[in-house]
């Protein structure tokens, strides 16, 4: 049997993590196999933030390439080596730090320093297919000016996350195919714990 966490919100207001609930579920004999993260975009947009590019030059080895130089919010910018036609000065972009995981389909690479054309590049600016928010490749990502900087792109995409609970029902146990007794054994460790919630009795 599987459960939404956020589906389980709906019916009890609590400031539990998945993880604490599926430790509560089990804890009142429902037990739980396995704790699963769902995400609307894979990786969930982990690793890439709001910049802005401050300075914007022709690469000095290319004719299509400019190195940038990207403020991400914290100590020095980050020279980014970027081949889209639309890059500029002044723009705020979203922007893959280095360790960030991007995906491919079921391919996945990790963005690391590295040199194009000689020249050093920490990080990635990215277009909206590259971080899987939509399907164009014509240039990169152009925010409003009023972004933020260093915002997590997940922040600013007001993206979030689900978790996906699955219960192992019991023969003895056949009630925890109800909805009410798992929003009741939720409730109860809640309390237990002195966590603040509120129980929807209406659904």
């Amino acid at each position: 049997m599987n459960i939404s966490y956020k589906w389980l919100k709906e019916y009890v207001d609590f400031d539990l993590t998945a993880q604490q609930v599926a430790d509560a579920l089990t804890s009142t004999g429902l037990e739980v196999d396995a704790l699963e993260e769902v995400q609307s975009i894979k990786g969930g947009l982990k690793g890439l933030y709001v910049g802005k590019v401050l300075t914007c030059e022709a690469h000095p080895n290319s004719d299509h390439l400019h190195v940038t130089t990207v403020d991400l919010g914290r100590g020095e910018p980050s020279q980014i080596v970027c081949g889209a036609p639309n890059v500029a000065a002044g723009q705020k972009v979203i922007v893959a730090d280095l360790g960030c995981v991007l995906y491919d389909g079921d391919k996945e690479f990790v963005i690391k320093k590295s040199k194009l054309r000689g020249v050093d590049s920490c990080g990635m600016i990215c277009a909206e297919d590259e971080i899987g928010i939509g399907n164009d490749h014509s240039g990169i990502i152009v925010l409003p000016e009023d972004s933020v900087v260093g915002t997590p792109a997940a922040e600013y995409y007001h993206l979030e996350s689900d978790w996906l609970i699955e219960v192992d029902i019991t023969a003895n146990r056949a009630d925890g195919l109800s909805m009410a007794t798992r929003r009741r054994c939720t409730a109860l460790t809640a309390l237990s714990s002195r966590s603040t919630i509120t129980i929807c009795l209406s659904r």
